[in-house]
């Protein structure tokens, strides 16, 4: 199920982690809940995840990897609900109380049970594609700002609106299959600032103040996200002198983008000098995360990675898996970013924001 070698803390975690280290960012019950009876957040998410069923159904349909896709894809649906289901009526089966990293977790294992490793495969393939095509141009246009914080802030609205590439999110989802995604269009279309967490003033004048020695980056999703977000963003550290190491799931899990996938892309997107658009990649690692889910628990990293982090004085959280629906609260021993865009309509109220409103959530460790 798991990365064959051990898992083990990430090692920039404020310590002791026991007490100020939770995961999941909203608590779905608290201690005084009565543990047999859902509370109204555990209902509110089991639903969520019910609505996702047919979007993951679709998609499982169609994996040719799979022989019987279709009669497995409808056991999965049955199956994954059947579980949803008795979460409702005892949050303790099922290994519960329910939250994010549980129902997220169940949902792979039905799926992984079933023979199912990868039912996004072919549309992040599609993704990539069109997304490396583009990369160029969008470096391009970066370069072109010669004002640093505006080169910085169009850098910033880039990571956002690759962001919007997230079949986790049965909106999305829905939205994309019926015209794909424009990424300068969403880049323009964005919710205006300030955003419901925008800590970017002050990240900017950090930023024109000293470069960071050494960045890890847990990044999300295929496609535009990585490649027309991440990688432009990357690339202006390494110019900046900065070591960058982008993070990546071990498994699949939705439209995420793998550790082996990434090194493929990266590959893909740089000229016959092995440069990325005139940059370097001498500094830039990437690294396995040990993880195999659209969301992280950080006491569950590669060893790989934690001993690439151990060093760095930057962590970057991106997407709202990573950075909102866990971790948003995390405290680290060294400068963080979590970045990411609100995409279900829960986390937004959570959050006292609007539907696909922006979070960009800085923290400096004073010296």
């Amino acid at each position: 199920m798991e990365s064959a070698s051990e898992l083990v803390e990430f090692p920039l975690l404020l310590t002791p982690i026991d007490s100020h280290y939770r995961a999941c960012t909203i608590p779905y019950r608290f201690p005084s809940d009565n543990p047999r009876k859902p509370t109204p957040t555990e209902i509110s998410w089991i639903d969520l995840f019910l609505n996702s069923i047919p979007s993951f159904k679709k998609r499982a349909e169609s994996d040719s990897s799979v022989p019987d896709a279709v009669t497995k894809a409808e056991k999965f649906a049955q199956r994954y609900a059947d579980i949803l289901e008795d979460l409702k009526k005892d949050p303790e089966s099922h290994g519960g109380p329910p939250d994010c990293i549980l129902l997220c977790r169940l949902r792979e294992l039905v799926l992984r049970e079933l023979g199912f490793r990868d039912i996004f495969k072919k549309v992040k393939d599609e993704e990539n594609a069109k997304a490396i095509s583009l990369f160029k141009n969008v470096v391009q246009l970066n370069d072109a700002i010669e004002d640093e914080g505006k080169r910085l802030e169009n850098l910033v609205r880039g990571i956002f609106a690759g962001n919007i590439f997230d079949l986790g999110s049965a909106q999305l989802a829905e939205v994309f299959s019926k015209d794909g995604m424009s990424f300068l269009a969403s880049c323009q279309n964005l919710v205006p600032r300030p955003w419901v967490i925008d800590d970017l003033d002050t990240f900017k004048m950090k930023w024109s103040r000293k470069p960071w020695k050494k960045v890890i980056i847990f990044v999300d999703n295929s496609g535009a996200d990585i490649i027309l977000g991440i990688m432009p963003f990357a690339r202006e550290l390494l110019r900046r002198g900065s070591q960058v190491v982008l993070a990546a799931n071990d498994l699949p899990s939705i439209n995420d983008v793998t550790c082996s996938e990434l090194v493929e892309i990266i590959s893909k997107l740089k000229d016959e000098q092995g440069q990325l658009v005139g940059v370097s990649t001498s500094n830039l690692l990437i690294s396995n995360s040990g993880n195999d889910l659209p969301v992280i628990d950080l006491t569950r990293v590669s060893q790989e990675l934690a001993y690439l982090a151990s060093d760095a004085d930057l962590v970057i959280l991106e997407g709202m898996g990573r950075g909102i629906e866990t971790n948003l609260y995390a405290q680290f021993k060294c400068d963080s970013l979590k970045i990411g865009m609100v995409k279900h309509p829960e986390v937004a109220q959570f959050l006292g924001g609007r539907l696909y409103d922006c979070v960009f959530k800085y923290n400096e460790v004073s010296s």
